[in-house]
């Protein structure tokens, strides 16, 4: 399963998932692709909608983290997973799935990790560069689906270039992410925070009840900036 995601920033600690996609590829064939975004109960930081042209519009009806997440770890199972910088993405679906009281600890290939050792003397090794490198055509960069499936193409290329040559380095591995310790959000951060929802009528947050204690601060510190506090 070759996957991407798409984020609020570049912390699992602090950020949100808010686009998943993936497909799952056998016998070198694509036979299911999953593709769904997650209302990340935020706003999104303008650098954000500027990269991926994902919108707070986009996202409104979205379901939560947890629901999506869920359905992404049965639609992986067991299988081999694949990224680019996979231990990115892997870090961000490893905390939520934690949050999700779920394993994720498949075996993964990064095709970065070689691109690196495949190909030393290239100045860039970014996804964008790879696919310029191999003339893989990737309409939509920065969306996660688009840039999942370039990076399964990228891996075919390497691997048709490399794999009789160096065909150790295309063995999967373990990957490693220590999440945090997790505490929910507390009663008085719940009903406080509820209050400013109300008070504000803001309607792109959904459930309270699923935040952690610094994500539920962090909304009622972005909500107090941008709204002022209860009056």
């Amino acid at each position: 399963v070759c996957f991407d995601v798409e984020t609020t920033g570049l912390s699992p600690v602090k950020d949100k998932i808010i686009e998943i996609g993936a497909l799952k590829v056998k016998n070198g064939k694509i036979v299911e692709k999953f593709e769904e975004f997650i209302n990340p109960q935020i706003e999104l930081p303008e650098r954000i909608v500027a990269l991926t042209h994902i919108t707070d519009d986009m996202l409104k009806n979205a379901e939560t983290e947890e629901k999506v997440v869920g359905r992404f770890l049965d639609f992986v199972g067991d299988n081999i997973i694949m990224g680019h910088n996979i231990g990115f993405d892997y870090s961000f679906v490893k905390t939520a799935a934690v949050k999700c009281k779920r394993n994720f600890d498949n075996l993964g290939i990064d095709t970065l990790e070689l691109s690196i050792v495949l190909l030393p003397d290239m100045e860039s090794k970014s996804l964008e560069s790879m696919c310029r490198h191999y003339n893989i055509i990737n309409q939509n960069a920065h969306r996660a689906y688009d840039d999942a499936k370039a990076t399964a193409l990228l891996y075919v290329s390497l691997s048709n270039e490399f794999f009789s040559l160096k065909p150790e380095v295309f063995k999967p591995k373990p990957l490693y992410y220590k999440v945090r310790k997790i505490n929910p959000i507390t009663t008085k951060q719940k009903n406080y925070l509820l209050d400013l929802i109300k008070y504000h009528k803001i309607e792109n947050i959904q459930s309270v009840d699923t935040l952690t204690q610094s994500e539920a601060s962090r909304i009622i510190d972005k909500i107090i900036l941008k709204k002022g506090r209860i009056i």
